[in-house]
């Protein structure tokens, strides 16, 4: 349905968004999720056409619209602003773009209610945006954008003014209608929790360039740089040398089956266990989850971690425990070096210090 080949953008000799390339199947919902600043609301302007990309191609449908003017193209964008005309009543904010396309009364009239009652607010028509709440305007919003049919659906951070409870209600509305409509549809967000539940597939960027394309459940468990590993979900980080086989994480020796040089070995908060050949810390602090508990630590130099574990598991402040990873993402020049299932201990005797 769309083809992104070789996006690149800058403003004032700056790069917003550097040779970023992906496809999108038709009926799929694909997030651009990164950081404030990594050219994810950039590239998806530049896909709406109201920016002009300097270089690369956007193609929909097979039919190319890299230079196609935004009115000139079958999609439709949902703003962070609902950006709703305010003396215009619900029932002519959705029917406008239809209004200005031309299309007679009746079957403008149609089309709107048929919209309107698809989001939920057959009833809101004669109303004003002011009388509106949030959440119902910004479905106003994704109703006026609906209603033109739109073969791509364009929606920048949507529900990010929203409260928590709200959005996530607004987003389990919004999978199910793109569900029900196969409705391809890109969304940026940078809200990672946002984007694992809504998200067919996740684009992460960094510093306008792409760093992983894959299923949320695929980044979250084969991270191929060190950006996503560290952006999607939480990380234990140690950097440390690697010598004949040999590296020290958090001041226990481990054998790993890595090339020598310095690496930084990634752990999961919930792919530890207490072992007593483990790296020892102390608890700072306990937090209750509901079903698990989140273990706060540090170890004897300073570092940091943190432990998910089973409730009944949970230690108390200031016990002193000793935890082992079951699995390691080692990191080399910020790409993934291998993924290291149950590292053993190394030997104590003349190990790595």
């Amino acid at each position: 349905m769309l083809q992104i080949d070789t996006i690149s953008k800058a403003f004032a000799g700056t790069p917003a968004v550097r040779e970023v390339s992906f496809t999108v199947e038709r009926g799929e919902l694909v997030c651009l999720l990164g950081p404030s600043g990594c050219g994810k609301s950039t590239l998806l302007r530049v896909i709406s056409g109201l920016t002009d990309a300097d270089s690369g191609s956007i193609r929909i449908e097979g039919a190319d619209m890299t230079r196609a003017a935004a009115n000139r193209r079958p999609t439709a964008m949902v703003f962070q602003s609902h950006a709703l005309w305010s003396h215009m009543t619900v029932a002519q904010n959705v029917g406008f773009g239809l209004r200005v396309r031309g299309l007679p009364k009746a079957e403008i009239a149609e089309k709107v209610g048929a919209v309107l009652d698809l989001v939920g607010l057959s009833s809101y028509g004669k109303r004003l945006p002011a009388e509106l709440s949030g959440g119902q305007a910004q479905r106003v919003a994704l109703a006026r954008c609906l209603v033109v049919e739109p073969k791509v659906l364009l929606m920048d951070e949507p529900f990010s003014a929203l409260d928590a409870h709200l959005r996530k209600s607004l987003r389990e509305e919004l999978k199910s209608l793109q569900r029900r409509l196969d409705l391809t549809t890109i969304f940026v967000t940078h809200d990672q929790e946002e984007a694992m539940e809504l998200a067919d597939r996740i684009v992460v960027m960094q510093a306008g360039r792409l760093e992983q394309f894959a299923a949320p459940g695929s980044l979250y468990r084969n991270p191929q740089t060190l950006g996503v590993a560290q952006f999607i979900g939480a990380m234990n980080t140690c950097t440390t040398a690697v010598a004949q086989g040999q590296a020290n994480w958090y001041g226990t020796p481990l054998r790993l089956a890595l090339p020598d040089g310095e690496a930084a070995l990634l752990c999961r908060p919930e792919d530890l266990f207490q072992d007593p050949q483990g790296a020892r810390a102390r608890v700072t602090r306990v937090i209750d989850l509901g079903p698990v508990t989140k273990v706060s630590l540090m170890t004897a130099d300073g570092d940091l971690l943190t432990w998910t574990c089973p409730r009944e598991a949970a230690p108390d402040v200031d016990a002193e425990i000793t935890l082992m990873p079951r699995r390691l993402h080692a990191f080399r020049d910020g790409a993934l070096l291998s993924l290291i299932e149950r590292p053993e201990p190394a030997l104590r005797e003349g190990a790595l210090a």
